[in-house]
């Protein structure tokens, strides 16, 4: 399984608002919301439902991963999609360890299990 994703009881708006207040608990900072519906929608283009990703970052995690090999940049920032199916609001994330696994790096691994863990907490704690 490459990712984490489950069904928020909350509508779009709400759920991030918690997910920002439940990332702070854990010194991860939304870099920056991206809203694929505005973007496209800018280019003529429309999806029947809503997406939008947040960047999320723990400064004192990036710093450790970079340190120990620069090709985990390609994994950076984290990311927290949210998104509407079939009226039901989900919330889900490409899995750190998934990722991580292709640098082949057992202490990487060991930081993205960590990482992965707190994530996943923050997601389940803003359903």
């Amino acid at each position: 399984m490459f990712h984490h994703t489950a069904n928020s009881s909350k509508n779009m708006e709400d759920t991030i608002e918690s997910l920002k207040e439940n990332l702070m608990k854990e010194q991860f900072g939304v870099q920056w919301i991206f809203n694929i519906n505005e973007k496209l929608e800018a280019k003529g283009l429309t999806l029947p439902q809503k997406y939008q990703i947040l960047e999320v970052c723990n400064p004192v995690e990036a710093h450790r991963v970079l340190t120990k090999n620069p090709l985990v940049s390609y994994f950076l920032p984290c990311k927290i999609i949210v998104f509407e199916e079939n009226n039901q609001v989900k919330v889900g994330m490409p899995l750190p360890t998934a990722l991580i696994s292709m640098v082949e790096d057992q202490d990487l691994k060991e930081i993205a299990e960590s990482i992965e863990k707190r994530l996943v907490h923050c997601i389940e704690q803003s359903l």
